[in-house]
């Protein structure tokens, strides 16, 4: 059973939640697969507080989220929610402006849809819908689509100027 633990493991880093559920839903019965965990944490092939790191370091390069998503995300990965705290709050610590990069990212991606809305009061309002199910805080989804729609107000402005 170690031997699946560890196929299971060879693709990616996974959580400790990952590998119980995956082992107890192909059969295995519990006390074997809490052994085998504990013999991959042993190993320090499982660690959940550098499974979250990883986790969250990915989101912000590939896919960025807001705290709330990232929170949401490794409750479903199977981090518990003082893991994951601690880990936002490292993110947190390391760069303040985590969450505002991210958001402003996700608005680049996604800059071409949101630029075909030709009123701006529009647009502002997609952008904060975006970032809002992107699990982005009030706050920051309000400033980010605030300086979206300044930044495309200031090139339509300069547009406009050139003859």
């Amino acid at each position: 059973m170690l031997e699946a633990a560890l196929r299971f493991l060879e693709p990616r880093e996974r959580s400790i939640g990952e590998v119980r559920r995956r082992l107890s839903r192909v059969g295995y019965r519990e006390e074997l697969v809490e052994g085998s965990i504990a013999r991959l944490i042993e190993l320090g092939m499982l660690d959940d507080q550098a499974f979250a790191r990883t986790w969250i370091e990915s989101r912000d390069r590939a896919r960025p989220r807001g705290e709330r998503a990232l929170r949401f995300e490794l409750a479903r990965k199977g981090i518990d929610r003082q893991t994951a705290d601690q880990t936002i709050a490292e993110r947190a610590a390391e760069h303040p402006e985590a969450d505002s990069d991210a958001a402003a990212r996700l608005l680049a991606r996604n800059a071409g849809s949101l630029d075909r809305v030709g009123d701006p009061r529009a647009r502002q309002q997609r952008a904060y819908a975006l970032l809002a199910r992107n699990g982005f805080d009030p706050d920051v989804a309000a400033a980010a689509s605030r300086a979206m729609g300044a930044g495309s107000d200031d090139a339509a402005d300069e547009d406009q100027a050139e003859p």
